[in-house]
């Protein structure tokens, strides 16, 4: 789903200036909002938005020499590019002592994107080629990264690289930023504590990679944690374990988990009214709602003009996926922010011990400058979901509650969704049930 029209005006981004410069983009202009980067859709060798912040970001703090001595977050990074050959390495900051911060997603809640980029440029990536399916048959730097992956805490260690690091901020929309690379030539470990969990699980090679990520979950280890684990391949079945880019892992394990709770949810009993909860962060707005009766899903996003994946000055970009009581069969088109939102959202409705439609509505403003990951969107829509829920009687309380949230006429709103446009046209069963005087408890409630 997409529609572009032009928008009600907001501030001109200073970054304008690459308007129109992207090849195909006068003729589609959502390939910007639909490729991310991911595809290189335009047909350049680089993604020219992200060539574009590079060109404006500050200078980078980068190593003096070719070693490096300090604590890994812990952290680790699997490329994608060449797969099934790809590159993989270490995380690493010249600090010392305990920067768990740096990686761990789950607490950069009401930070800023100054913030978030300042954990990430001082992490250092050591990269070496490896195949995805040597995570059976480890070299010493995979068996290092693996044990790294699993552990409880940062870890102190020290790297030498073939030349001193370099290079520029990693921006990516799937995975949070970091800073300069080169090739690692020496890396020496001190892991002092691994999770349990994950160890444990790691060392289970008879349940497959769905069953392990479910139950690390239910033990309450960390998303991040989980998906850091995945990606190294100690999650999954003898003779089955792979790495897997960390692109890749954090949809997967996302897509994973919301599934599982879903076929929880779907037992539950529908809720009974319309709920909403709001939170505006680093410039987004967002509006959750929870409708009644069986759950289905939605996810809309509208991008501003001059808006990080919406460089056109003066249109807007709406974009969207949906699906039904059972699921959707194919990759959603606004990618993994889809599904880390569904992820939070099933939480939510664990937690509320009903089913319901479900409907995420982000609207993105210039303020969003800098692709953070898709972390921003399960970690946002888990926050705004901890705020008091506002109950509202109509649809037409919910119309004006989305006029109220948004700069974009509501009427683009109703247009763009298809969950909302069942729930306007389609009535429900229970609307035609007849109470039976004869029987008591016949009827709706």
């Amino acid at each position: 789903m997409a529609e572009v029209s032009a928008a009600p005006p907001l501030p001109v981004s200073p970054l304008a200036s690459l308007s129109w410069s992207i090849p195909g983009l006068r003729e589609d202009p959502t390939m910007c909002v639909r490729c991310r980067s991911a595809q290189l859709l335009c047909g350049k060798p680089v993604c020219p938005i992200l060539v574009k912040y590079h060109a404006f970001e500050r200078t980078l703090p980068l190593v003096g020499g070719a070693e490096l001595s300090g604590s890994s977050p812990p952290g680790v990074f699997v490329g994608r590019y060449g797969y099934p050959k790809v590159s993989f390495g270490p995380l690493l900051s010249p600090e010392h002592g305990s920067t768990e911060l740096l990686d761990s997603p789950e607490d950069w809640v009401g930070r800023s994107v100054a913030e978030v980029v300042s954990f990430r440029t001082g992490l250092v990536r050591g990269t070496a080629p490896i195949r995805v399916t040597d995570a059976e048959r480890p070299i010493r730097l995979l068996e290092d990264l693996q044990l790294l992956g699993i552990a409880a805490e940062s870890a102190e260690s020290e790297a030498r690289f073939r030349r001193p690091p370099r290079g520029h901020l990693a921006l990516s929309d799937s995975t949070p930023p970091f800073g300069p690379s080169a090739p690692i030539e020496r890396f020496r470990l001190d892991v002092r504590r691994v999770d349990p969990n994950l160890d444990r699980l790691a060392s289970d090679t008879a349940a497959s990679a769905r069953i392990a990520v479910g139950e690390l979950y239910e033990r309450g280890v960390r998303v991040s944690r989980i998906q850091r684990a995945f990606s190294v391949g100690t999650l999954g079945r003898r003779g089955h374990r792979r790495l897997v880019p960390t692109r890749w892992s954090i949809t997967a394990v996302d897509d994973l988990l919301s599934k599982q709770n879903l076929e929880r949810v779907r037992g539950l009993p529908e809720l009974a009214e319309i709920e909403v909860h709001r939170l505006t962060a680093l410039d987004n707005r967002w509006l959750i709602v929870f409708l009644p009766g069986a759950y289905r899903y939605e996810s809309i996003e509208a991008w501003y003009p001059n808006t990080l994946w919406n460089p056109n000055p003066t249109n807007l970009v709406i974009m969207g996926d949906h699906e039904g009581h059972d699921g959707r069969t194919t990759y959603a088109s606004i990618g993994g922010c889809y599904y880390a939102a569904r992820l939070a959202t099933s939480e939510a409705l664990l937690a509320r011990g009903r089913q319901a439609g479900v409907l995420v509505l982000r609207e993105v403003h210039p303020g969003e400058i800098l692709p953070l990951g898709v972390w921003n969107v399960r970690e946002y829509v888990r926050a705004a979901l901890t705020r008091p829920a506002e109950r509202l009687a109509t649809l037409a309380d919910l119309a004006a509650t989305i006029g109220a949230t948004f700069a974009i006429p509501v009427a683009r709103w109703l247009a763009a969704s298809a969950v909302l446009h069942e729930a306007r046209t389609q009535r429900r069963l229970d609307e035609w049930l007849v109470p039976d005087p004869a029987r008591p408890g016949s009827g709706t409630n």
